[in-house]
């Protein structure tokens, strides 16, 4: 069965999804950064690991997939979720 999940994200975060969880979107909600994906319930899990990195910040996407952007509190910062990749992109 599938059903859509919100799940916290920390700036460095490892998230353990379903397998073939599919990331929908992310926002922040009370504060909180959240990704929402559909997930089977019925699937095994697997951690996966998400990076923030602020606007303006450096750093190396060669291992990086795009995910979203979303504004910080307040919204006078934005940041964008990656998530790691096994082989490189």
């Amino acid at each position: 069965m599938n059903v859509i999940y919100k799940y916290p994200v920390k700036p460095d975060a490892s998230i353990e999804l379903p397998q073939g969880a599919r990331i929908l979107s992310i926002h922040v909600q009370h504060s909180v950064p959240c990704l929402w994906a559909l997930v089977n319930l019925e699937a095994p899990k697997e951690v996966r690991r998400f990076h923030t990195i602020p606007t303006g910040q450096p750093f190396d996407d060669s291992r990086l997939t795009y995910i979203g952007t979303f504004h910080g509190i307040e919204g006078w910062m934005v940041f964008h979720l990656f998530e790691e990749t096994r082989g490189g992109a």
